[in-house]
């Protein structure tokens, strides 16, 4: 087994101590950290020529086989009008075939933030089209897609969703929260080939390993993509370290809810093929851009949303996976869903009794004041995505809420004031993937998307080298994987990157433009430049 010594480079640990100079990597392992002058003799030496050097980050949000679909659509992010995304439509009609798939459109894009069919059918009438919103809990369609979704008048409104319809009850072409999962995802599950699932695979691994991601955890898994990543893996072509959550939907069942428990427990004790199955992920409520999330004061027009989940369906599932030894991840951006989501937790620890555990929140875009201490008395991961508070989206944000809480808008600090484990991700492909861009946002509260808008709430911004350590520590501490990889320590995987600059030395503004030049996950070479 060759030692390596890594030397000539500025090693960020998130470790005690911060900083080495030179590191031994042995087999898949770090065997020394610390000056290059007190390092043992090695079989091989690698210099680096001065770079900086940090962890692998983990991704400890994100949706793998959606993201590698999302990579290979129209991207409308970026678009800030109407016209604008009608034109990328009437664009990429030229080369599109059956069917026109788009992401990532923002509703303060459109006129009075309501989508319709109609506005897509002027550019776009004779094949569907299907564009998901930037937060990916709704699906703008026009009127071949509601066409060829079976979506009339007559079509029910699914549990914790919701189709848009005018005056005379006619659908307009949005669809919200669970009715784009069942009528527009299940259509495009459907129509989905193996061969673009493994397509989307290998531009999931080529886009993290290229950003300098060595781990991911998938937070919507289903056997569509155990399949694809199992097929990865089987090609040799899945180097990330993979953590999963099986998604468990609200059927209105409770034998059927816990059935989706179960079958995630089982899926939990199999060999699943480089994938590891540790939990499930529940969504609770919807968003704030589009008035779905649970709020405990309604939004700046009146109206509010109701949690996906019954407190009392939510209980007897969190208390099941708990009792499993299962994960449980809840999807929560109001201030009411994570108060759901923290009152099924201490009912599950009541039921089970005190034992190791560490359940997550996703999102907590307003929480209630107080949320962080009880998450931390209750040990809670706070899952958060600074791409999510990107300045030039927050504009509908804000406008939603309209009052004070606006001024508690992702509240980082809060949650390592009380001590609470604070991971970070980025939730791709709700927001670009990008490790160092979300670390620009994390440290700066300026946007990485539009350099011209102004930062908001900078007084929540974090220092670069608590911002990584949330990113690579303890994004792998959220999943249990914090006493073997996460830092660069010995003992702890060789999984760490190469940057071409040194962000803290050329500050923030270089997390921008600064390249990943080398990725190494256990001790090997996945990906340089």
């Amino acid at each position: 087994m060759t030692r390596t010594l890594y030397r000539n480079a500025r090693f960020f640990t998130a470790d005690e101590g911060g900083w080495a100079d030179a590191v031994i990597v042995d087999g898949d392992s770090f065997a020394f950290v610390g000056a290059e002058g007190d390092a043992p003799a090695t079989d091989a030496v690698v210099d680096l020529g001065g770079r900086a050097v940090l962890p692998g980050f983990t991704d400890a949000h994100t949706h793998l086989l959606m993201m590698g679909e999302a990579l290979g659509q129209v991207g409308l992010t970026d678009a800030r009008s109407l016209d604008e995304i009608q034109e990328r439509l009437r664009r990429a009609r030229a080369t599109a075939a059956a069917v026109l798939r788009g992401r990532g459109w923002l509703f303060d894009a459109i006129p009075g933030g309501a989508p319709t069919a109609d506005m897509i059918d002027a550019v776009v009438s004779d094949i569907p089209v299907y564009l998901d919103a930037n937060d990916y809990h709704s699906c703008w369609v026009n009127s071949a897609a509601l066409t060829e979704l079976g979506i009339t008048r007559d079509t029910p409104d699914p549990i914790g969703g919701r189709i848009e319809r005018d005056a005379d009850g006619e659908a307009t072409g949005m669809l919200y929260e669970t009715a784009a999962q069942q009528y527009a995802w299940a259509h495009r599950d459907a129509m989905t080939t193996d061969e673009q699932r493994d397509a989307a695979v290998t531009r999931v691994v080529e886009s993290y390993l290229a950003a300098g991601v060595t781990g991911a955890v998938d937070m919507a898994f289903d056997d569509l993509a155990l399949a694809a990543l199992g097929r990865a893996a089987d090609r040799g072509a899945l180097p990330l370290r993979i953590a999963a959550h099986w998604f468990v939907a609200n059927t209105g069942d409770d034998e059927e809810n816990l059935a989706q428990v179960a079958e995630a427990a089982r899926r939990a004790r199999t060999d699943t093929n480089g994938v590891r199955v540790i939990g499930i992920k529940l969504v609770l409520d919807g968003t704030i851009d589009a008035c779905t999330a649970a709020m405990r004061a309604p939004y700046a027009d009146g109206s509010n949303a109701a949690p996906i989940w019954p407190a009392e369906r939510l209980a007897a599932v969190v208390a099941a996976a708990d009792a499993a030894g299962l994960q449980v991840a809840m999807h929560a951006i109001g201030d009411e869903a994570s108060t759901l989501a923290l009152d099924a937790v201490e009912e599950a620890i009541a039921a089970n009794g005190e034992r190791p555990r560490r359940h997550r929140i996703e999102h907590l875009e307003y929480a209630a004041p107080g949320t962080a201490e009880r998450m931390k008395r209750l040990g809670v991961t706070a899952s958060m995505q600074p791409v999510h508070a990107d300045p030039a989206i927050f504009t509908n944000w804000a406008a939603q809420l309209g009052d004070h809480r606006v001024d508690r808008a992702f509240a980082w600090p809060e949650y390592e004031d009380a001590g609470t484990l604070l991971a970070f991700s980025t939730d791709a492909p709700t927001a670009p993937h990008a490790a160092l861009a979300n670390m620009f946002v994390a440290t700066t509260r300026a946007s990485a998307l539009d350099p011209d808008v102004p930062a908001v709430h900078p007084h929540f911004a974090l220092p670069l080298d608590r911002a990584i350590a949330h990113a690579t520590r303890d994004a792998a501490a959220s999943i249990g994987d914090g006493e073997w990889r996460g830092r660069i320590a010995v003992g702890q995987a060789a999984d760490f990157i190469v940057l071409d600059t040194d962000p803290f030395a050329a500050g923030p503004e270089s997390l921008l433009t600064t390249r990943v030049v080398r990725t190494v996950i256990a001790g090997r070479t996945a990906y340089e430049i």
